[in-house]
């Protein structure tokens, strides 16, 4: 249970509603904001119907979030058209399960930003926040998205364990970290499934493996893996 106090709950949740605001309105990367514009304008066949949100995604979450999960980028007709992180798409359709079986969701399914969901002590978010063509954003597109991903590491104070979905998110969780002077002694260890980076005595960094289809089809990614990345990262609370 979160000892956050109401008020201070309160004054996260308005500054995260700033962010997502600055957020949602940034067009800082010409590739990105063509590439998300023209899918939201084409659409995919299955979503003809649908109003695309075709800008870049916030973060969403518990403003007392003690469980910062971290993905790459929105997907091109997940996030890209719905506008919440993992919301949307088969990627989504696995962390929110996963999730919801780890008491961390309120439900398993991920379908639209009002479709009731709320987080219980989790916040998810992306290193990038634009949908980049062929999930393989560009270096100075990241670095024009970090400090969107160092703003919410300041308003989110009671962030124990980083959750970082994939080898990407992995490396740019950490570097961050380092830059912040948040870094143990000793290199931390390479990305692999279930790896733990302990960053100092207020901070831990886990690796998984990305729920995207091409782990999860193949098998590489199982539900009792994720499942048991969520009880990591409960023990080490």
């Amino acid at each position: 249970m979160s000892t956050t106090r109401p008020a201070d709950r309160a004054r996260r949740a308005a500054a995260l509603a700033d962010l997502d605001a600055a957020v949602s309105a940034c067009r800082a990367c010409p590739r990105l904001v063509a590439w998300r514009e023209r899918v939201a304008a084409e659409k995919r066949a299955a979503y003809a119907g649908h109003e695309y949100w075709g800008r870049p995604v916030p973060g969403f979450g518990d403003p007392a979030a003690w469980l910062l999960v971290v993905g790459l980028a929105p997907g091109a007709h997940g996030s890209n058209r719905t506008g919440r992180m993992f919301t949307g798409d088969r990627s989504g359709d696995w962390l929110y399960r996963s999730l919801h079986r780890a008491g961390l969701a309120t439900q398993p399914t991920a379908t639209a930003r009002d479709d009731g969901l709320t987080l219980v002590g989790a916040y998810i978010t992306a290193v990038v926040r634009c949908a980049p063509p062929g999930n393989k954003p560009a270096p100075d597109e990241w670095a024009a998205c970090r400090p969107f991903f160092e703003r919410e590491l300041d308003l989110l104070p009671d962030v124990r364990v980083i959750v970082a979905l994939g080898a990407y998110a992995y490396d740019r969780v950490l570097r961050v970290l380092r830059d912040r002077g948040r870094r143990a002694g000793g290199a931390p260890p390479r990305f692999a499934h279930g790896v733990v980076a302990q960053i100092d005595e207020g901070l831990t960094v886990v690796g998984s493996y990305h729920p995207s289809q091409q782990n999860t089809f193949t098998g590489k990614l199982t539900e009792a893996m994720l499942d048991a990345v969520w009880a990591r990262a409960t023990a080490l609370r």
